[in-house]
């Protein structure tokens, strides 16, 4: 089947075939560039192994995908395009589509009967109202993934590559730059999906680490240190641990200086790695549970 999935017109052909109506809530924008899609395909590092397409609308991305991987997953929530792709698809025997909602998906016990536990990686073009809990299930969940890549709003790539000290620099940075090493790989105008978002977009790609990037006594200690630090922006990082854990301020105070941190400072300011040594400082102030 020769079908050119880039095409506003096949798009739209397909659409009205099926009598398929674009739902604005699942954020379904088709992309139409051969260039970003082969970009896209590249970067997800797939050739002769196994990959996850989370996502994959009309199978655009999909046949790409498949053109390299040995074997291809797509779990796609929306159950009116599981026809549309069995159309889109039908040449691709080694692409697995299922109708599933990836956040309610046991994705180790996927990964173990598809792939047979090997490392795969992770393409996706996500909808921008789920990106961060997607995200967050793939990076947290222990799974065996050698790269993400997903298409993402513009903003949002840039907050998970920013630096500290610059006003994109939040929590959701330090979970990426804890498992991963995030790199844009392309910025996408909106003008490139049918239908056109009203946002540009870009395709970023986290490719995990074989250890977190620091070390901490306690991983759950080292999240909530980070949370409590961003919890309000404007405030001085003693005033934000010592609200969020229960601590004494004077306490709080003399234990960052002794790991010369200023208490004064906000957390936007501060780098993975003082991070760390703030999360193991919290611990043992706490006793490692934290408290919330």
């Amino acid at each position: 089947m020769n079908l050119k999935l880039t095409n506003p017109k096949t798009i739209k052909s397909i659409a009205e075939q099926f009598g398929f109506t674009f739902k604005k809530g699942l954020g379904q924008n088709f992309l139409t560039s051969e260039a970003v899609l082969d970009e896209i395909a590249d970067a997800a590092e797939c050739d002769g192994g196994g990959v996850l397409e989370i996502g994959p609308g009309f199978g655009v991305l999909t046949r790409a995908l498949s053109e390299r991987a040995e074997k291809v997953v797509s779990l796609e929530i929306d159950e009116r395009l599981i026809e549309v792709l069995k159309y889109t698809l039908s040449d691709r025997r080694n692409v697995t589509v299922k109708n599933r909602d990836v956040l309610k998906t046991d994705l180790k016990s996927l990964i173990s009967e598809e792939f047979g536990g090997e490392k795969i990686s992770v393409a996706a073009n996500l909808p921008y109202y789920i990106t961060t809990p997607i995200i967050t299930k793939l990076l947290e969940g222990g799974l065996p993934l050698k790269n993400i890549v997903v298409m993402v709003q513009k903003e949002v790539a840039d907050r998970l590559c920013a630096k500290p000290a610059s006003k994109d620099y939040g929590a959701i940075t330090l979970l990426c730059r804890y498992f991963s090493e995030p790199e844009i790989i392309t910025n996408v105008p909106a003008g490139l999906f049918v239908p056109p978002p009203k946002v540009d977009s870009a395709v970023l790609r986290l490719r995990l680490l074989d250890k977190p990037r620091v070390d901490v006594s306690d991983e759950k200690i080292f999240f909530k240190t980070v949370k409590a630090a961003f919890s309000q922006r404007r405030k001085t990082l003693l005033n934000c641990m010592s609200a969020y854990f229960s601590l004494d301020k004077g306490v709080l105070s003399a234990a960052l200086e002794e790991i010369s941190i200023d208490p004064k400072r906000r957390g936007e300011t501060l780098s993975i790695e003082e991070f760390a040594a703030a999360a193991d400082m919290t611990a043992r102030l706490t006793g490692a549970d934290g408290q919330k």
